[in-house]
């Protein structure tokens, strides 16, 4: 488990890198704007790619299951052997629509190469390449879902089932 201990520093380390990019552009944005009166354009197109590397490296390899906003009370309301099937079918469907769009949105990435972005002239399959990632990581996330659901273990991580919780 060390081993994915370091993977998982490594990612967020990535993410923080990404966030004090975004902030060190958007502060240059200011400065320049504001007390030289010179405004900068690749400030603002580098605070959009890192805001979107930032949000899909998140959301495809940081995030837990349980991080994630759910609409949940008609799963909680169900007795466990539902709420296990339900959380099957969702895992079996999440897994089947991202693995028949995975060909595609690789061949419309693949084929952006041939765009650049306008100011740091970044070609446009290097930026939305992180999307990919992201496929890659929900398809990972939810296989080992459905292999936790398959063998009845822990598949509910971070649900409160009772009322409880709420009223605390």
């Amino acid at each position: 488990m060390p081993f994915l201990r370091w993977l998982k520093i490594g990612a967020d380390s990535v993410a923080v890198l990404l966030l004090a990019a975004m902030f060190c552009s958007f502060m240059l944005q200011i400065i320049f704007r504001y007390i030289f009166n010179h405004p900068l354009s690749w400030t603002l197109e580098a605070c959009l790619i890192t805001w979107l590397w930032t949000v899909f490296w998140g959301c495809g390899l940081l995030l837990r299951d349980q991080d994630h906003v759910r609409f949940d009370i008609l799963y909680l309301a169900a007795p466990r052997k539902l709420r296990r099937l339900m959380a099957g079918l969702a895992a079996i469907v999440f897994l089947v629509a991202h693995a028949v769009s995975l060909p595609a949105t690789a061949d419309y990435i693949a084929f952006m190469k041939i765009e650049s972005s306008s100011s740091l002239k970044i070609r446009l399959d290097y930026i939305f390449g992180i999307y990919l990632l992201f496929m890659v990581g929900v398809l990972g996330r939810y296989l080992w879902r459905l292999v936790q659901i398959i063998r009845d273990q822990d598949f509910e991580t971070g649900i409160t089932h009772s009322a409880e919780h709420y009223s605390e």
